[in-house]
């Protein structure tokens, strides 16, 4: 199997280290010389998860727009293919993505003795996920991996080990967060670092967070106008990952975005996991059907299934403290949602002058709005700051909503979750081009990951 992780010497570019590190040497450590750059050729590796195809749902300069797709025949493929196609094929900017597919059992094999691509996007099934990051990681290839990059403690040390040979090969692993890119939470986070308005966060309780995000999501939805088919796995806590530790990477990274910008955290320092704890969603055969196109259970998910309902532990909370502040991240997941609403936040910041926070329930019809819990801050104060806000973010306003301040927010600033695909893309290009990344965005993904794998072994213990 040795060879299959190795690339010929002849096959690899020969860029210097701080250019695109394609598959770069990893002996090299000199500064990137001015030449023209190669284009990012993109492998897609087994993609059980629609994640994968929101990538390409807008082509990028820099990048070739022959992707080269390995994966074992089947109906993930299928629909992956075939969301794909529907971006190439919309009337209004179509994109133009060539896909080049290799289907059969030894995709892996044949994905590693070819010279397809130098940047491997990963998402899917995340049993698989940490084996195909090592296994990429160590053959000298950038990774883009969907979230989570680990589910298990086990999987957490799998992953400290690929960022050290990560660093060592000069290449680049990083998640897709892509609630950075949303206006709400970017607003939150910057008027949060606003002492004047805000104070500083407040340390807060276990049984009052200073910093609380909660979500609800659903297994059953609409993505790109059609109903989202899920793999069986998806239902399996042992392939898709239990609730702890899967929409809250989203949560714990938010977390640490918002109230540390920039600063990179040590899990063995900064993380204490105080509680946690989870419990199942209940789902019948007919959604379940309805879901996965499936007619029944799969054996694997016998072990899940109690009179005849299949018992998905995909719901949790988590309390601890992050350099001693009090969060809390609790998620939860329902079959469907109701009609005309989707999957729901809310997000709370305390400070010691004022409150920051999003709600998206029925008195906001379902629609994120973030508000400022004003405190002792007057309207003239709060006024200033959302002057001082506009020099960013231009167009955005404030007005009174009971005793709250709700900030507006003009249309051509709210773009949608599968927008923010594409911005994280862009900012991996940024990254790949300057050959490296931010200093805190290792550390502070190990910390994340940390976190999330800690509740869910204590929510285990707490059984």
């Amino acid at each position: 199997m040795r060879k299959i992780f190795s690339i010929p010497r002849a096959s690899m570019l020969t860029f210097s280290c701080g250019a695109l590190l394609l598959f770069a040497n990893s002996s090299c450590n000199t500064k990137p010389e001015a030449k023209t750059q190669e284009k990012i050729r993109i492998i897609t590796l087994d993609p059980g998860h629609f994640h994968a195809a929101l990538l390409q749902k807008s082509m990028y300069d820099e990048i070739d727009s022959v992707v080269h797709i390995y994966a074992p025949d089947g109906s993930e493929l299928e629909n992956h293919m075939k969301l794909v196609e529907s971006y190439n094929s919309r009337p209004d900017n179509p994109t133009s993505w060539k896909s080049q597919v290799y289907r059969g059992d030894d995709y892996l094999e044949k994905m590693f003795s070819e010279d397809a691509g130098n940047v491997v996007i990963i998402s899917g099934n995340n049993k698989s996920k940490t084996k195909y990051i090592t296994m990429a990681i160590d053959s000298g290839m950038n990774v883009l991996a969907d979230k989570p990059l680990a589910i298990d403690n086990t999987g957490f040390k799998s992953l400290e080990a690929a960022f050290k040979t990560a660093k060592d090969k000069n290449v680049l692993l990083y998640d897709i967060m892509t609630e950075r890119y949303n206006i709400y939470y970017m607003l939150q986070r910057e008027l949060s670092q606003d002492a004047e308005l805000f104070g500083t966060l407040e340390k807060g309780s276990h049984d009052n967070p200073a910093v609380m995000q909660e979500s609800v999501h659903h297994f059953y939805k609409n993505v790109s106008g059609k109903p989202l088919v899920r793999p069986a796995w998806f239902f399996d806590v042992e392939q898709e990952g239990h609730g702890l530790v899967d929409i809250t990477t989203h949560m714990v990274d938010l977390i640490q975005w918002e109230c540390f910008p920039e600063v990179a955290l040590d899990y063995t320092k900064d993380i204490k996991m105080l509680s946690a704890k989870q419990w199942p969603t209940l789902i019948s055969p007919e959604q379940f059907r309805k879901s996965t196109k499936k007619d029944q259970f799969p054996d694997y998910l016998s072990k899940y299934v109690k009179n005849n309902t299949l018992e998905v532990m995909s719901n949790g909370e988590m309390n601890y403290t992050i350099k001693d502040v009090h969060a809390r991240v609790s998620i939860k997941w329902n079959f469907e949602a109701p009609d005309g609403t989707g999957d729901t936040h809310f997000s709370q910041m305390r400070g010691t002058k004022a409150n920051l926070v999003i709600k998206q329930g029925k008195e906001q019809q379902f629609k994120p709005v973030v508000y400022i819990d004003p405190m002792n801050n007057t309207e003239q104060s709060v006024q200033a700051a959302i002057d001082r806000l506009q020099k960013k973010f231009s167009g955005v306003s404030v007005k009174k909503t009971g005793d709250l301040w709700e900030i507006v927010i003009p249309e051509n600033l709210k773009v949608g979750h599968e927008d923010h695909f594409a911005e994280v893309v862009k900012k991996y290009l940024q990254y790949l081009k300057a050959g490296e990344l931010p200093s805190w965005e290792v550390p502070n993904m190990l910390s994340k990951y940390y976190t999330t794998t800690q509740a869910l072994e204590m929510a285990k213990a707490n059984k």
